[in-house]
């Protein structure tokens, strides 16, 4: 699925602004019709944004079922003849949209775009009305899961994941043209041989008469010279002297996609391309073939007022304080962030691991966590084939989103699941072959939880890069760093041993703002710093550690709970972005600038 874009062929409508809304508290929207009339007892509410926290009340920020959202749209009347596509670049975690009374798709996950072609139901220069409903229920059956629970206080969700359970519709909502035969995908795989780049292309068409589709390439370097030209569905071209897509130098050609209706241009489409490779080799994880180490985070799109709502503001903040602190790297934890995220990122040359949705995969940890709760990870009543299934095409549609990023080196199929059981090791060693059969030109890896230390886990076998969420000193040896220091040293070697990169995707220690000691103790400013240098000396001790991300980038919104005090506090900002002491010593180890 190709992004909505405006180019000499296509023209894209944002939906954008404020939609009426409506708390589905019967249950009776679907087979009562809501999508035919106005929604009863709407109010306004602002797309995109997570519905949770725009309203002062306790009944919509944990409310749980289907929500409705409800606008109208007049389309463009220079649309005739043209192919017309509803676009939704998500809805979390599941949406049934209408075109007036016509049900036109239907999609589960909460992340990743879906669209309908909408043609024959609208006509150009006339109203129709678009209602979407939006359900935020999780199940043993969906990425990432979680149970429905009738209490005496009502319906309560209960998930595994160690953030807000945010949902509605948190990106861009679009209606858009293109002509009834068009370009329908492109893949790009580029490569390097010297100073000489490769961009081999595959191209695909939709539509009427897409059986005899032909196809001319142009690539155009950032300056808008030509540098190299092709034809046909696939091919490979050829740049002398390229420029490289690097980190920190985010170097974009433009390739020029053109449908052909005998010499005139029947549908276009623009792709920004990145030439760079990414292979591991022994320890190292190498970018165009040199040693590459990450240093970032693990982030949330998590913001006051919005929830995971994307704002280009926050974002380009958010880019600008990562460049502050010297950090050329983060990590999509945990869910693929919005596509206006990583087209930034390929621009600013920073550095991501693509991660999918799969979180709270382990029972276990629910239970340290988020307290007792009973469940065994995966059975025929929990975790499943069927999960199983639905966490494939999840990775297939991660993938077929964000293959063509320069900036994704490397994708998460899973943060911290159970990981040490036989059960985990037939649940993920399909998942990793579906990984490397959608892309098998990047490395692919799973990210490791302290409950399957080394020696222990069964499925870090199958991952290319060792990924290790590690809080020696926060959960285990808390208060007590040479305790902390030397477990560390010890288990840590033992990941080494296995001769693949390692990144330590995760370490970290809450943290007030504005809380000190004088004999550094946990939660103060002090020992977040003290805790830092701690894990910083072991990183350097071992050769095969090729990245650190301290969790978090910033403070994040959590479920209610006795170990979080409005919310996860181990940032190094706060969650609007003001420094902590730590972020002073992160902008000192590396090399921040501005």
């Amino acid at each position: 699925m190709l992004r909505p874009r405006d180019t000499p062929t296509r023209e894209r409508k944002r939906l954008d602004g404020l939609w009426t809304f409506a708390l589905d508290l019967q249950g009776l929207g679907r087979t009562t019709g809501w999508q035919s009339r106005p929604l009863p007892g709407a109010r306004e509410i602002a797309v995109p944004a997570s519905f949770n926290d725009l309203f002062a009340d306790p009944e919509v920020r944990d409310y749980v079922g289907d929500v409705w959202y409800q606008t109208a749209v007049r389309i463009p009347r220079g649309w005739a003849g043209q192919r017309i596509v509803l676009n939704f670049e998500s809805a979390t975690h599941r949406a049934t949209v209408w075109v007036d009374d016509t049900e036109v798709v239907t999609h589960e996950g909460g992340y990743l775009p879906f669209e309908a072609e909408v043609t024959d139901l609208v006509t150009p220069g006339e109203e129709v009305r678009i209602t979407a409903v939006v359900n935020n229920e999780l199940t043993f059956q969906t990425i990432p899961p979680g149970v429905v629970e009738e209490t005496p206080s009502g319906k309560k969700l209960r998930y595994w994941h160690d953030f807000f359970n945010y949902a509605g519709l948190h990106r861009s909502v679009w209606l858009y043209s293109t002509p009834r035969t068009y370009v329908s995908d492109i893949t790009v795989v580029t490569g390097l041989d010297g100073a000489v780049g490769t961009v081999r292309y595959a191209l695909e068409a939709g539509g009427e008469a897409a059986d005899q589709a032909r196809f001319a390439v142009v690539l155009r370097n950032a300056e808008g010279h030509e540098a190299a030209v092709g034809d046909g569905a696939t091919g490979t071209l050829t740049v002398p002297d390229v420029h490289r897509w690097t980190p920190g130098d985010g170097y974009l050609y433009d390739l020029e996609v053109r449908l052909l209706d005998g010499e005139a241009t029947a549908d276009s489409y623009p792709l920004a391309v990145g030439v760079r490779t990414v292979e591991v080799r022994g320890t190292d994880l190498l970018v165009n073939g040199q040693p590459f180490y990450l240093r970032g985070f693990g982030m949330h799109e998590d913001h006051a007022v919005l929830g995971k709502g994307h704002s280009d503001a926050h974002l380009v903040h958010d880019v600008a304080v990562l460049e502050w602190v010297g950090a050329n790297s983060f990590r999509t934890s945990h869910y693929p962030y919005a596509e206006d995220v990583l087209e930034y990122a390929d621009r600013q040359g920073l550095v991501v691991i693509d991660e999918t949705p799969a979180v709270g995969l382990n029972m276990g940890l629910g239970g340290g966590i988020f307290g007792a709760q009973g469940y065994t990870t995966f059975s025929p009543e929990t975790i499943n084939e069927r999960t199983q299934a639905v966490h494939a095409q999840v990775i297939r549609d991660l993938v077929a989103r964000d293959k063509n990023h320069p900036c994704v080196a490397l994708w998460s199929i899973a943060n911290e699941p159970e990981s040490q059981t036989p059960a985990a090791e037939e649940y993920f060693r399909p998942l990793f072959d579906v990984a490397r059969e959608a892309d098998p030109t990047r490395p692919v890896g799973f990210v490791n939880v302290m409950l399957a230390p080394h020696g222990q886990c069964r499925v870090s076998q199958f991952s290319d890069v060792i990924m290790l969420n590690r809080y020696y000193g926060w959960y285990v040896y808390s208060g007590d760093l040479p305790g902390a220091e030397r477990a560390w040293r010890e288990e840590l070697a033992g990941w080494a041993s296995e001769g693949k990169p390692i990144i330590i995707t995760e370490y970290g220690a809450d943290t007030f703002p504005g809380l000190h000691n004088l004999v550094p103790q946990p939660w103060s400013e002090e020992y977040q710093v003290e805790y830092l240098e701690m894990n910083h000396r072991v990183f350097d001790s071992v050769a095969a550690v090729v990245g650190e991300h301290v969790w978090n980038f910033a403070d994040f919104a959590t479920v209610a709970g006795p170990s979080r005090v409005g919310g996860n506090k181990k940032g190094a900002f706060t969650r609007d972005r003001e420094p902590k002491a730590a972020a002073h010593l992160l902008r000192r180890r590396w090399g921040g600038g501005v």
